[in-house]
């Protein structure tokens, strides 16, 4: 099949999407570095953000995309500004490398790099592909084995017509958290943290209720409040929401709605709501999150999910999840506010809210310097086994 990804570059809906949060600041020597970037109004529980760093260099490759560091002898935890941490590495090493992996008869893109420590799988939000994750994974490939999946739909997976399906839907938490636990059944063969942005992290959640034995713990960047959620409309409202999607979906509407938004001035507009810095908002940045939305099959996928007002809430598998949770949050985030997210922090699962100031929507891309060491020192406290655990073995 063709792969395609969708592009999420609404103006109009982005405000029913996401609730306004506002919360306290922690004052965790983590979270004091400031970060750019830019902040996009529309976005539907989904971000896009893509930004480069200067000490680093990337190139096309056929069969994939490649990131060399050019970064000397800093230490990233030395010097928090950097946003790549740089490590005595070999280019080698932090070559990102392409592949696809067949899932239940459909064509997964996913990147890997890394060959030893603790697996990590990077999950990204809606509109978004494994891409978004580019000044992630070569930093992070130095001391884990890192993989970046593009969810089906998205990126330059399959994209299957979601009306090939019938009446029952196919762009659901519960089909991407299965491909989630497959892939790292398949790919991964191993157990894996899982660090998530947006629905990613209803993606993270989901697959970690499904089969809790594969995931070793989850950071979620910015979760997805789901405020189109039916159960957060007030119930006068809920109608007009439902014949508004039901109009997107059915009619021409939609498809015209789409084309006005698929073009690199509506994304790079979009982004720089997004990002609290708006010079990351570079011409390459607007073409990775543009062309993958170009392609056959990407249309269909984002009116359905934007008509996608059922499945599950945050709050409500947060409970189910016995794995360790970290959440950090970009508090100038305009679509996911941090007021209404801090009130995650409160489930037992939950062992941290980190405050990540003056960052928006998508922290992993906008401030790869507190997000990474982030990363790395929560994977570092849970990869080891208990005590009890290792005199056993």
């Amino acid at each position: 099949m063709a792969s395609t990804s969708t592009s999420s570059t609404v103006s109009p809906l982005s405000r029913l999407n996401f609730p306004l949060m506002a919360f306290k600041r922690r004052t965790n020597s983590q979270n004091h570095m400031t970060i750019p970037s830019t902040s996009i109004h529309f976005h539907l529980h989904n971000k896009l953000a893509i930004s480069h760093s200067s000490s680093c260099i990337s190139r096309f490759r056929p069969d994939g995309f490649s990131v060399y560091s050019l970064s000397d002898d800093h230490d990233q935890f030395e010097d928090p500004t950097n946003s790549l941490s740089s490590y005595h590495t070999t280019q080698e090493q932090l070559q990102v490398q392409s592949s696809m992996w067949n899932w239940e008869g459909y064509s997964i893109r996913y990147q890997y790099s890394g060959s030893s420590g603790p697996a990590l799988v990077l999950v990204h939000g809606f509109g978004a592909n494994s891409d978004h994750w580019r000044k992630n994974i070569p930093v992070l490939a130095t001391s884990h084995r890192v993989y970046s999946i593009d969810l089906i739909g998205y990126g330059y997976s399959d994209k299957p017509n979601p009306r090939d399906f019938g009446d029952k839907p196919f762009y659901t938490f519960e089909t991407w958290g299965a491909q989630l636990n497959e892939f790292c059944k398949d790919v991964v063969k191993d157990q894996a943290f899982f660090i998530c942005n947006s629905i990613g992290g209803l993606v993270g959640l989901q697959a970690a209720v499904m089969e809790p034995q594969i995931c070793k713990g989850m950071i979620l960047l910015n979760i997805s409040l789901r405020m189109l959620h039916s159960k957060k409309q007030p119930l006068l409202g809920r109608p007009l929401i439902r014949s508004f999607q039901s109009l997107l979906r059915n009619t021409a509407l939609g498809k015209i709605f789409f084309k006005t938004v698929a073009t690199s001035e509506s994304v790079r507009n979009i982004l720089c709501q997004c990002y609290n810095d708006t010079s990351q908002v570079t011409e390459e940045l607007v073409q990775k999150i543009l062309q993958p939305g170009l392609e056959p099959g990407a249309v269909d996928v984002f009116l359905e999910f934007i008509c996608y007002s059922e499945g599950p809430l945050p709050e409500e598998l947060l409970p189910q999840v016995k794995c360790p949770v970290l959440i950090a949050w970009g508090d100038k985030d305009p679509w996911e506010p941090i007021e209404l997210g801090r009130a995650y922090e409160n489930f037992d699962s939950v062992e941290d809210f980190v405050v990540l100031p003056n960052v928006g929507h998508c922290p992993q891309d906008e401030a790869p310097h507190l997000v990474n060491p982030l990363v790395q020192s929560f994977v570092a406290r849970h990869a080891i086994p208990p005590a009890s655990e290792s005199e056993a073995s």
